[in-house]
């Protein structure tokens, strides 16, 4: 058998039925190029195998899970890379979809890695720690709505898709889970760029309690901090009025 892991942030799902609710959720759309990120025991990556003509990679940064992987499941020989997923380069070429009950401790990360790569990736089904998962799909005017929320809605539909009881892991984490889809909008907001987007959005952001006129006036002339919109706090705007104000931000 295997050692779990603290430091990897490790909690292997047990449940024989989320992992085919996953699964399900994963086939709701066509893909030909899949990438698990953090296979740890196998229980997501033994439905994963068994998937007909699909290119498969399995992403594991921890080496006894990789050897246990390969004595397991021998089809997956060859299919593992032995790194970090935020080290890993491109697993391919082509659009490829990602799926994984993802590490909680550096599930953020993982997201702002999809986000480099959206060009690419055309599905995610991911389990989060639900607090997380909720964030992402946050809309505007909730509490929860912050950076995250806006960066990936900016690109991608999100779905909150269920919930997930601890009881489905072994060992059984502190905070409940969440599985939520991402797919990619077909049409993007327009920006004036990426960096002047990214930028206002964590500028608004970092000082959500106050009034947007304060939190972001040092990226906008005097004149234009004028309009209305900058009354409002940074939760109150939709994705496509940060979008639209990037084309008002000093050059």
């Amino acid at each position: 058998m295997y050692t779990l892991k603290k430091s990897l942030g490790q909690h292997f799902l047990k449940d024989e039925n989320i992992c085919r609710k996953i699964v399900e959720a994963l086939q709701a759309h066509t893909f030909s190029n899949l990438v698990e990120v953090g296979p740890g025991g196998g229980a997501l990556t033994k439905y994963l195998l068994q998937l007909s003509n699909i290119n498969f990679k399995a992403v594991e940064i921890d080496t006894e899970k990789v050897e246990y992987l390969e004595q397991t499941y021998p089809a997956i020989k060859d299919k593992i890379v032995h790194e970090s997923f935020l080290d890993t380069a491109k697993p391919f070429n082509e659009k490829f979809t990602v799926v994984g009950n993802f590490p909680y401790n550096i599930s953020t990360q993982i997201l702002f890695k999809i986000l480099e790569w959206k060009e690419e990736v055309e599905c995610v089904v991911g389990m989060f720690q639900k607090e997380v998962a909720l964030r992402v799909a946050a809309k505007e005017g909730t509490k929860v709505y912050g950076v995250m929320s806006v960066l990936i809605q900016a690109f991608y539909k999100v779905e909150y898709l269920f919930d997930v009881h601890e009881k489905c892991f072994n060992p059984p984490p502190k905070v409940k889970s969440g599985v939520i889809r991402l797919l990619p909008l077909q049409k993007v907001p327009v920006m004036r760029s990426e960096k002047d987007f990214f930028l206002l959005v964590k500028t608004a952001f970092n000082q959500r309690r106050k009034m947007l006129r304060n939190a972001v006036k040092s990226l906008f002339d005097t004149k234009t901090l004028q309009d209305e919109i900058f009354n409002k706090r940074a939760e109150q705007l939709r994705v496509e009025d940060f979008a639209s104000l990037t084309f008002k931000m000093k050059q």
